[in-house]
């Protein structure tokens, strides 16, 4: 496994290493280090006990030897590299540790950034494994990254500079990193690579709040920022760390931006200046303008949350419209036009924009926008307070909204929607957010925490319904295909022969399943199916012997092994047994004729009805198959070939009902494609062209997967252009 995604290697920071600057850090950060290495030592451990039965069993499901000997190899691989790779794992990470106060700020670049679309001399392998680390790192850092960010805050206080979660040796992308490096030798293709990643994420990732929670309880035993709470971890009885302001804190000193974050905002700013003078009180254009301070405007947005309508209220929530009204009362009382502060105003229309996204955004069914319109407030409150809320991804308030708009992808419209527990759920932190947040910042980590812990279960149990459809429309493919085998070897055989029909019913009925079993436990090239074939080769033999009086002779010969063969494989096939006697009984009889007539010196007569088959075996109903053609380069077949699993799409089931789904499977021979209801529950199969059909008649569409803030901030960014440019 070499280098994998666009990650930066570590190996030269590790040739740069020497012993020496062990001495100099400090002690607390050995010991945090050296329980990191014994928790992940652990993972890695079980990571390779698990992954000789995983590979086994993808060998056991390969189709073809070819695929069977890569898994083998595979687990040879990593059986004889294992104490290596485990080695190699732990030396990268002494070596960030080692380097950890000389890195520079923006040096490690770690976290993959990754298009979807073609990148020139960027192989589809190496797309395929971006792609994975990506959606890694992303799990993590929705899952644990208040954790992350907690430890990161106080290595960089214990050190005496800033750091960032890319710098922290123990963050994801690090851990990734190391393992990627470790196991540059080994030379398995994509398909093992893509697994042993995911076993990496199962056994070692997935523990990372239990790795950053001990951490940081070394360092607050320490006196390493005390003022940083711990709160519940997502495993029960564990602890994990949450980020809480000091007593003494500004509103905003959960979130201080940085220069780099200003920047970004003045950069928004540019474009914002095509839409200002949108809040304003309506007076006479002599008044005196007196901008008013943001905690004012705290204040009048603080009295404005709490007459946000009720979902169910039809009229629009136009707050610029509200606000408005707001600033004239105020202006009118005070004799002075009180106008919201530039940069403030700034904040408001964007926010505004975004939520008319929002609002419009074809992915979020109607009664999930209508909650989720009433976060408007809270939005700009926290907006107006924190600037980095626009250019950091990691922002408690932005990955709530994200966390959201991820969970509604896929929610299905229903009469009682008010009683379903993501609708509640939802429903909750708006609540909350409506009746407790003033000024501090803090609440939104504290729902984050609430509703990804949330998301998290219900994942859990959809991932685990998704697993056991493809597991079924996977094994049912297979045994489709074998019949299909099956019958072809019967057809093959048998067309236009004429035989007892007493043999020609056994074979249809009965050893058709012995080799149909056959197929599916040991494949086509297995010594049993061979076998199998050769049984009944020597069956249709024997009973088709008339004429042939040599032949005939040798019959005494082959019998007794073809009856044990013909008796082990009904009886591993655990066939009726009276069905089984009923058979021998017919051919013993049919044997013991043809060898009379060949004692005889004349032709001998078969028992019973002689018939010609005419008919083709079917063993199972025949695979979908397209009546329609397109040809390769039609663009909806193009479409259909770009979907990717984990795509979300939407079907038009009739004028008024629509159902998004989650492509979750591609099933060969048919090229079949699984898609599942949000619960994980098979909803519908169409085969390429079918669904290259439902799209070029409109009643399929891609649904964008992509984070609801960050497609919001795109589209926003774009309009604000175009309308610069037409200005």
């Amino acid at each position: 496994m070499h280098n994998d995604g666009k990650v930066v290697p570590i190996n030269k920071i590790a040739a740069q290493a020497k012993p020496s600057p062990l001495a100099r850090l400090p002690v607390i950060l050995l010991q945090v280090r050296d329980k990191a290495v014994q928790q992940l030592k652990q993972g890695l451990q079980e990571l390779f006990d698990n992954a000789d039965d995983t590979l086994f069993e993808m060998a056991d499901k390969a189709r073809n030897n070819v695929d069977q000997n890569i898994f083998f190899e595979a687990m040879r691989d990593l059986r004889l590299k294992r104490k290596n790779f485990e080695r190699g794992f732990v030396e990268q990470l002494f070596a960030a540790f080692i380097n950890l106060g000389q890195a520079g700020r923006g040096e490690l670049q770690l976290l993959p950034t990754v298009s979807y679309d073609a990148v020139p001399g960027v192989s589809a392998d190496d797309l395929e494994k971006a792609v994975a680390l990506e959606a890694m790192l992303g799990r993590v850092q929705h899952r644990d990254g208040l954790a992350l960010g907690q430890l990161t805050a106080r290595l960089g206080a214990l050190l005496g500079k800033h750091l960032d979660d890319r710098e922290n040796p123990l963050g994801p992308a690090m851990l990734c990193e190391y393992f990627l490096q470790a196991g540059r030798s080994m030379g398995v293709e994509i398909r093992v690579k893509l697994i042993i990643l995911k076993l990496f994420e199962k056994y070692v990732l997935s523990d990372a709040d239990q790795l950053y929670g001990e951490a940081n309880q070394l360092l607050l035993a320490t006196g390493v920022l005390p003022e940083l709470k711990a709160v519940p971890s997502r495993r029960l009885g564990e602890r994990t760390a949450r980020v809480l302001p000091p007593a003494d804190a500004t509103p905003a000193g959960d979130f201080q931006a940085d220069e780099g974050e200003q920047q970004a905002f003045v950069a928004l700013q540019k474009l914002l200046f095509a839409v200002r003078g949108s809040v304003a009180p309506t007076l006479e254009a002599s008044a005196q303008a007196q901008p008013i301070s943001t905690r004012d405007l705290l204040r009048l947005l603080s009295h404005l949350q709490q007459y946000v309508p009720e979902p169910a209220v039809e009229d629009d929530f136009d707050l610029r419209s509200q606000l408005e009204e707001l600033l004239t009362r105020v202006s009118v009382k005070s004799g002075k036009s009180r106008v919201v502060d530039v940069a403030d105003e700034d904040v408001i229309n964007l926010i505004a924009m975004l939520f008319e996204f929002i609002l419009d955004d074809r992915t979020l069914p109607d009664s999930l926008k209508a909650l989720i319109a009433r976060l408007q407030i809270p939005m700009l409150k926290v907006a107006v307070l924190d600037k980095s809320f626009f250019s950091r991804g990691s922002h408690p308030a932005r990955r709530l909204l994200n966390e959201i708009g991820t969970a509604a992808m896929g929610w299905g419209k229903r009469d009682d929607y008010q009683r379903d527990s993501l609708y509640l759920r939802i429903e909750q932190v708006v609540q909350r957010l409506l009746n407790d947040f003033v000024d501090d910042p803090a609440i939104f980590s504290e729902l984050l925490l609430e509703f990804t812990t949330f998301t998290s279960d219900e994942r859990r149990r959809s991932e685990l319904l998704e697993q056991r459809t493809r597991d079924a429309e996977e094994g049912r493919a297979r045994t489709e295909q074998a019949r299909q085998r099956v019958a072809y070897a019967l057809n093959r055989r048998l067309l236009g022969k004429v035989l007892p029909q007493v043999v020609v019913q056994f074979l249809q009925q009965a050893w058709s399943q012995v080799l149909l079993l056959a197929c599916l436990k040991h494949g086509e090239q297995s010594p049993q199916w061979q076998a199998g074939l050769q049984t009944m080769d020597e069956l249709i033999w024997s009973a088709g012997l008339s004429e042939d009086t040599e032949a005939g002779r040798h019959l005494l010969e082959q019998l007794p092994a073809l009856l044990k063969a013909l008796r082990d494989g009904l009886s591993g096939a655990a066939f009726d047994p009276f069905i089984t006697r009923e058979f021998f009984t017919q051919l013993q009889a049919l044997h013991v004729q043809s060898f009379q007539g060949v004692g005889a010196g004349q032709s001998p007569q078969p028992i019973g009805t002689l018939v010609e088959v005419r008919e083709k075996v079917v063993l199972s109903p025949v695979l979908p198959i397209d009546t329609v053609s397109l040809p390769d380069d039609d663009p909806d077949m193009l479409k259909v070939r770009q979907l990717r699993i984990g795509s979300w799409v939407e079907f038009q089931e009739d004028e008024e009902n629509t159902l998004s789904c989650k492509l979750t499977a591609i099933i060969a021979p048919a090229n079949s494609y699984i898609f599942v209801n949000r619960a994980g529950l098979k909803v519908f199969e169409k085969t390429c062209t079918q669904l290259a059909l439902e799209f070029k008649r409109g009643g399929v569409r891609t649904l964008d997967d992509a984070l609801l803030f960050d497609r919001a901030l795109a589209s926003v960014i774009g309009n604000l252009r175009q309308l610069n440019r037409a200005k």
